[in-house]
């Protein structure tokens, strides 16, 4: 674990984002946010009285799952919030009319007060998923935490203590097993029509801007600080392949490093960042100057003012101040920027898992092979294959980043709280706590070069 000072990683990563959110290439503002989840998703759920809750981290995850509170009041009510950064407690407060009384500057304060809530959604950084989570357990709360659980294999396991002992519902976010597609995709491997699933190829391509923006100049640059990309990133993929699969991981060997984004491959004519003079700026396919000013994308991450004529000039001054205007060359990070994992699963089931930063695209790719058919898709569609028939079976729907999954985990969790039964989630903590150990031993294997078993 890192020795860095908490207090000043809340300043550094201000209780922002979650880590493996893939927004599409567009200046999104909270209202836009709503509006493109329900794009991919409509509740019929209908509660006696909504389920109140308090945010801890009002950045994007926080405002994605609190923006179902916005079309389905009935449902879910924030009423307090926990941010240290000003303009974003400032607008979530507004946007859920949250009272005075119940705004927070940091998450402890939350917890100075006698429990005034039903739930507790945790959208802080990786590092601070542990403290709030114990203690909003021990208060009684039922919680929403974003993933990864925590950075740390035993405060994982420590929260799965704390809520079994504790009989809390703790939903964790990995969203994927909510995205259609993938509940597709279980069936029909569940189902048998594959005939004996004997093994699986997985692609996550983070898309080399992504890459850029999130694990080598944002917030997950330096894996010490905050997480390894294997569970920052990939944790949703390890999870859902154990999902889909049903089977139980035995053992995992991982291989990758940090090839390109290091300061032997900076070009001649850098500089320390894009907006010093850098001769090769415009040529360059990570100019900071082109992804966020000229092309205004990936601004998410800025608490750009409301005023658009005054967008330009913030950014600006955010590029020459942040580490989003540093060269990527010149960073002091060192995630992966290639990770592969093979995997076997019970029953002699074996799985490959790549996630690669150098595409030209997201979204994942999986084949599934068995002895009497196939599968192909890459989350927007698949086709099943039948071996003795040739026929080919179709599947289309078009979806988000998270595949439509995020209001429909809200929903879910939302159903469990109020009957009081976690096993109308598929992602509870005890459910989900496997891949994160898969994450943690795939990382050990990657530095101790050894195949690694898995046990829970």
């Amino acid at each position: 674990m890192s020795k860095v000072n908490r207090r000043d990683l809340i300043k550094t990563l201000s209780l922002s984002l979650g880590a493996g959110l893939t927004l599409p290439n567009s200046v999104f503002s909270e209202t836009e946010l709503t509006a493109e989840t329900e794009k991919f998703f409509k509740s019929d759920l209908q509660l006696d009285k909504p389920i109140t809750a308090i945010t801890l981290g009002a950045g994007s995850r926080g405002n994605v799952y609190g923006n179902y509170a916005l079309s389905y009041p009935k449902n879910l009510d924030i009423v307090g919030v926990a941010e240290p950064i000003k303009v974003r407690n400032e607008r979530y407060t507004k946007k859920h009319n949250i009272p005075e009384t119940n705004r927070f500057d940091t998450w402890e304060r939350v917890f100075e007060r006698p429990k005034f809530a039903d739930a507790i959604i945790i959208s802080t950084p990786d590092n601070l998923h542990y403290a709030p989570c114990m203690k909003a357990l021990e208060m009684g709360y039922d919680i929403l935490l974003e993933k990864p659980i925590s950075p740390s294999e035993k405060e994982c396991r420590d929260i799965l203590q704390l809520a079994k002992k504790t009989g809390r519902i703790v939903a964790v976010c990995h969203v994927l097993r909510y995205a259609p597609y993938f509940i597709k995709l279980r069936e029909i491997i569940q189902s048998g029509v594959l005939g004996k699933v004997v093994s699986i190829q997985h692609l996550e391509p983070i898309y080399h801007i992504h890459m850029s923006h999130s694990y080598v100049r944002g917030n997950w640059h330096n894996s010490k600080e905050t997480t390894p990309i294997i569970l920052a990133k990939s944790c949703h993929d390890l999870d859902i392949l154990r999902w889909m699969l049903g089977k139980p991981c035995k053992s995992i060997q991982a291989f990758g490093d940090l090839s390109w984004f290091k300061k032997e491959n900076a070009p001649a004519g850098s500089t320390a960042r894009c907006t010093d003079g850098c001769k090769v700026e415009k040529s360059c396919p990570y100019s900071a100057q082109e992804i966020y000013y000229r092309n205004r994308t990936w601004t998410y991450v800025f608490d750009l003012p409301e005023n658009k004529d005054e967008q330009g000039d913030y950014i600006l001054n955010q590029l020459k101040t942040t580490n989003y205007g540093r060269c990527v060359y010149q960073m002091d990070n060192d995630q992966p920027d290639h990770y592969t994992t093979n995997i076997l699963f019970d029953d002699n089931v074996t799985a490959s898992f790549s996630m690669e930063a150098f595409t030209s695209y997201d979204g994942r790719r999986t084949r599934v092979m068995g002895s009497l058919g196939d599968v192909v898709g890459d989350m927007t569609s698949m086709t099943h294959t039948d071996y003795l028939t040739g026929k080919k079976t179709e599947w289309k729907e078009e979806t988000d980043g998270h595949g439509g999954g995020d209001w429909r985990l809200v929903n879910d969790w939302l159903l469990a709280i109020s009957k009081k039964d976690p096993s109308l989630l598929t992602s509870t903590i005890d459910q989900s706590i496997e891949s994160h150990i898969m994450g943690f031993m795939a990382e050990k294997s990657r530095k101790t070069k050894r195949v690694m078993d898995v046990k829970m």
